[in-house]
C-alpha cells in the first residue's frame, strides 16, 4: 500500500498523540496539530514523515480553510483526517445549562465540523479520502449523571457520522465512527472540568458524589490507548486484524463498550416489543 498522509487534529495527549506513533510505524505521514504548539513542540523534528501545525477547531470556517491548505501544502494532499480534538466538561445539566452544553458543542461538534468541512473539498478533488470521527461509547449510555453535555455532543458526532456516510460515498470518501469506552487518557479529571457555576444546593450529595466516582476511575481505566490506535490504523488501513473484512463504518473500542452498546440494543428491542402495539398503532389505516 503507498504512503498515506494522515491530518490528526488534538494530538498534545492521549488518542492523539497514541494515533502518531501507530500511523508513522506504518510508514505513513502525519500532518499532527494541537490548538497551541507548545505541547507537541517535542515531537519536533523526530521524524521525517511528521509535521506539526497550529489548529484551533474553534477557530472559525475562515481560519479553519486557511489552516486546511497550509496542511496540504505540505505533501500535497490529505488522505486521512481524523477528528480527534475534543474536549469532556462534566456537571448537572440544571446548574451548567445551556451555557455548559454550548460550551461542549463548540468543540466536539462545531469545531469538529468545520474542520471537516475545510478538509473535504481536497478530498473531493482527489475523489477519494477517509473521515474518522472520534465519538464515545457515551453516546450510547447518556443517563449517567453529570453526563449529559458530553454524551449529548458525542451522540450529535454519531449522527453526523452517518449522514456524512451516505452524502460522501458518491466522493468515494468513507467515513469511520470510532466510539471507544473508558481508556487511560486522563481526560475525565473533575477539578478542571466539572462545572461549579450556579451550584444548587438540592444537588449539593449528588455532585460531591459523582466527582468522587469520576476520580476514583481517573488512572484505572481499562482501555489501552496504544492498542486502541492500533486498531484503527489498521482498519483504515485495511491490515492486521482487518485484513480481509468489509469497511465497517463504526468501530467500537473496549469491553465496555461491547457490553454497554449490546445492554442499550437489548433495552430499545424489549421496549419496541412491550410498547409494539402504541408504537405501531399510530399509522393512518390502510
Amino acid at each position: 500500500m503507498s504512503s498515506k498522509v494522515w491530518l490528526i487534529t488534538g494530538t498534545s495527549s492521549g488518542f492523539g498523540r497514541s494515533l502518531i506513533s501507530s500511523v508513522l510505524a506504518k510508514g505513513d505521514r502525519v500532518i499532527a496539530t494541537s490548538r497551541s504548539l507548545e505541547p507537541i513542540q517535542n515531537l519536533n523534528g523526530t521524524s521525517p514523515n511528521l509535521r506539526l501545525l497550529q489548529l484551533d477547531v474553534t477557530a472559525g470556517e475562515a481560519v479553519l480553510r486557511g489552516r486546511l491548505k497550509e496542511a496540504v501544502d505540505v505533501w500535497g494532499r490529505i488522505d486521512v483526517l481524523v477528528n480527534n480534538a475534543g474536549s469532556c466538561y462534566l456537571g448537572i445539566l440544571e446548574e451548567g445549562g445551556s451555557a455548559l452544553v454550548r460550551k461542549q458543542y463548540e468543540v466536539n461538534v462545531f469545531g469538529l465540523l468545520d474542520v471537516t468541512s475545510a478538509c473535504l473539498p481536497y478530498m473531493r478533488a482527489q475523489n477519494e479520502g477517509t473521515v474518522v470521527m472520534m465519538g464515545s461509547r457515551s453516546a450510547w449510555t447518556a443517563e449517567t449523571i453529570g453526563l449529559g453535555a458530553y454524551g449529548s455532543s458525542k451522540a450529535a458526532v454519531h449522527a453526523l457520522a452517518e449522514t456524512l456516510t451516505v452524502e460522501l460515498a458518491q466522493f468515494n470518501i468513507r467515513v469511520l465512527l470510532v466510539e471507544p469506552s473508558a481508556f487511560r487518557t486522563r481526560m475525565v479529571r473533575t477539578a478542571n472540568n466539572y462545572n461549579m457555576q450556579n451550584p444548587i444546593p438540592a444537588y449539593d450529595g449528588t455532585r460531591e458524589e459523582n466527582m468522587r466516582a469520576y476520580d476514583g476511575r481517573d488512572g484505572k481505566q481499562s482501555g489501552d490507548p496504544d492498542k486502541a490506535m492500533d486498531a484503527v490504523v489498521d482498519v483504515v488501513r485495511g491490515e492486521g486484524r482487518a485484513t480481509g473484512k468489509p469497511w465497517p463504518g463504526y468501530l467500537l473500542l473496549g469491553k465496555e463498550a461491547d457490553r454497554d452498546v449490546r445492554a442499550k440494543c437489548k433495552i430499545m428491542t424489549e421496549h419496541l416489543d412491550e410498547w409494539c402495539e402504541i408504537v405501531k398503532g399510530v399509522d393512518f389505516d390502510e
